[in-house]
This record gives structure tokens, sequence and C-alpha cells, in this order.
């Protein structure tokens, strides 16, 4: 099944030359597949009765053509590979002439909220899901990534209540917030950067004192979150033109 809705770009979701922002267009993903998952019973408002919450675990995303402020978009998105405990939604974004802008992939799973655990998918939801054998990345897996053994640049952080999600932790569209403010000047003056990949290994909460670490290696900017003595990795985060 093929979840479809339109999105008009706001004064908020543009940044330099008046183009949309990562962040927003990765807003307006979250929001569709948050929308399609309320449509088949398992959204925001139904976690009180299935007891279930989704988490995600990985985004990737490729930026062909930046939309501009004012234009109508229309986003897609449909689940695949529906198996187990893990599950792939992949998203397409056309802007008002039908030119494809966007691709995007991501990785989630199920969560029981009492207890904590990863929740195995059952045949019930999937049927639900309908999912799709189409993926924009052809061949491309989510792969490992490798992190640096030294970096550049070390930025504390504090989390913070406005951080703070449905699920008492640290939103995941924020750590792409903090692998901007960590980038030296110069690098940060190259975006938009056109290809981003995050990866969530370890959740963040009120009150963590996180590190924020940068590294240039082969032509990527890579952000490294860890805690604050260096021992967890919570993310790592890749931005690339």
């Amino acid at each position: 099944m093929i979840f479809t809705q339109k999105v008009k770009t706001g004064i908020k979701d543009i940044g330099k030359n008046n183009t949309i922002k990562n962040k927003s267009i990765l807003e307006m993903l979250e929001n569709i597949g948050s929308y399609h998952s309320d449509e088949v019973g398992f959204g925001a408002l139904d976690i009180e009765n299935t007891k279930l919450t989704w988490i995600i675990l990985d985004w990737k995303l490729k930026v062909l053509k930046r939309p501009m402020y004012g234009q109508t978009l229309t986003v897609n998105t449909w689940g695949r590979n529906m198996e187990k405990f893990f599950t792939y939604r992949d998203y397409e974004i056309f802007d008002d002439n039908n030119n494809l802008c966007v691709i995007a992939t991501s990785k989630w799973a199920l969560i029981n909220v009492e207890n904590g655990n990863l929740y195995r998918m059952t045949d019930n939801i999937i049927n639900k899901y309908r999912p799709e054998e189409k993926e924009v990345f052809l061949n491309e897996k989510l792969k490992r990534i490798n992190i640096p053994d030294e970096f550049d640049l070390t930025m504390p952080y504090t989390v913070m209540r406005k951080d703070i999600d449905l699920n008492s932790h640290m939103h995941n569209l924020y750590y792409l917030d903090l692998a901007y403010e960590v980038l030296p000047e110069e690098v940060y003056e190259q975006r938009p950067f056109n290809n981003i990949r995050i990866t969530y290994k370890k959740e963040i909460k009120l009150g963590d004192t996180i590190n924020c670490k940068y590294k240039k290696q082969n032509n990527k900017n890579i952000i490294t979150i860890t805690d604050e003595e260096d021992k967890v990795i919570h993310s790592v985060i890749i931005l690339e033109k």
C-alpha cells in the first residue's frame, strides 16, 4: 500500500536560498509515516490500546532536486520487508511539476511500551500495512557505518525538555540539529548536504550529557554522538554533498 499526502512548504521549512532544509524534509517523511500508521491502527493515538510504539533505527536520505518555499509537494510512503522484528519504510517526494525531488529509506522496530522489549510483527500487522516490494535505493543496503578512531572537534550537550518526544527519548530529528552544530564553520557553510545517513544505536534521555564528535574522512562529514564518558555510542551521522 502506497500512502500519499500533499504538503505545502512553509517559512519554517526553508533555509539557504529559500530551499527546503533537510530537517524539514525528514519531518515531512516522519509525519507521513505516522499518518500511515494512524490509518491502519498502529499510530500514536493507538498506543494506549496496542501497547506498541514505533522507534526508528536508521535514515538514509538523498535530495535530487531541492524544493523551494511555497511549493506543494506530493509525499509517498510504503512499508517493505516487514519481517520478524524489523521493517523498512521508503519515501518519495515530488514537486508541483511532478519532478522526483527526494528519495529516502528508513528502518523501524515495534517496541512494547510496558516492558521496552522488541515486539515481533504478526501477520495481522503486516497485512494491515500491505507492504510493497518497491525500493527507492536499488541494491543498496543500510550498511554499518565505520566509526573514526580520532576526531577533530568535540561539543558537549546536555539534553533539555524541549528535546524529548512521546517515547521519553530525545526526538530523532534533533540528532541532525546536533550534527550541524558541531560542524566547523567552513563546513557548515557548504550546506545544504544532499546525502544524509543517521544511525541510532542507543536512546538519549532527559538530563543526559552527551558528546558530539566531528571528523572529516574520505569527503564525508562524520558525526558520532556518545555518552559523557565516550563509552556508549548513541548515534552516527554522515553528511555529504
